[in-house]
């Protein structure tokens, strides 16, 4: 019996739900190019709290519960909107997990990261609507661990731990910070362009 169920987990493992609008290698390399290099700052004065999240989408629905939506497979909700089963494949690691409390949703840029790359001179409407992206590759269903790891470094300090992704995870980056009009840090843009080499 237990050998059958471990069939069925394996032939329900989805592929890559991945999200919309990550550029090619080539549209990546130059709107990399075509970012602003500066040091970061405004640092000290970062507030999560500056940057509304999981704002509701429609009905009961807030944005962490649509990306779980998005992303995941077979995705069954509760009345709340909350997901009550579906599997969701993790591309930072590879992983897939059969429980909505094992994944966060990780802001590709991270909201401090967009802070002290210019940010902080936004209006809260225009963070707002940056930490609830739907419509690029900003928000990702992952693994919580790898999420938490990750934080709030860039891509000098923090790569996917799966090598093979690191491709990818680099298009998105720049695709959200050229699409947002966020600077890079020459650590940064040397990584990103060291990731884009994988390609």
């Amino acid at each position: 019996m237990a050998l059958a169920i471990a069939t069925v987990m394996l032939a329900a493992t989805p592929a890559a739900a991945i999200p919309p609008n990550i550029p090619s290698a080539s549209t990546a390399a130059s709107r990399l190019a075509a970012l602003t290099v500066t040091a970061e700052s405004h640092h000290s004065s970062y507030n999560r709290d500056l940057f509304p999240h999981w704002t509701t989408v429609s009905g009961a629905c807030n944005t962490r519960e649509e990306v779980l939506k998005r992303d995941g497979s077979g995705v069954v909700v509760n009345s709340s909107c909350a997901a009550v089963s579906g599997s969701w494949y993790s591309p930072y690691d590879g992983a897939t997990w059969y429980a909505a409390s094992d994944v966060d949703i990780d802001h590709m840029v991270p909201l401090a990261e967009a802070w002290s790359s210019g940010a902080w001179s936004w209006t809260t409407s225009r963070r707002q609507s940056f930490a609830n992206d739907l419509g690029g590759p900003q928000l990702w269903a992952v693994t919580d661990n790898v999420n938490q790891a990750k934080s709030d470094q860039d891509p000098a300090t923090w790569q996917p731990p799966l090598a093979g992704e690191r491709c990818r995870y680099a298009r998105a980056w720049i695709q959200v910070k050229w699409y947002w009009g966020l600077s890079t840090d020459s650590a940064e843009k040397s990584a990103l362009n060291g990731m884009l080499a994988t390609c």
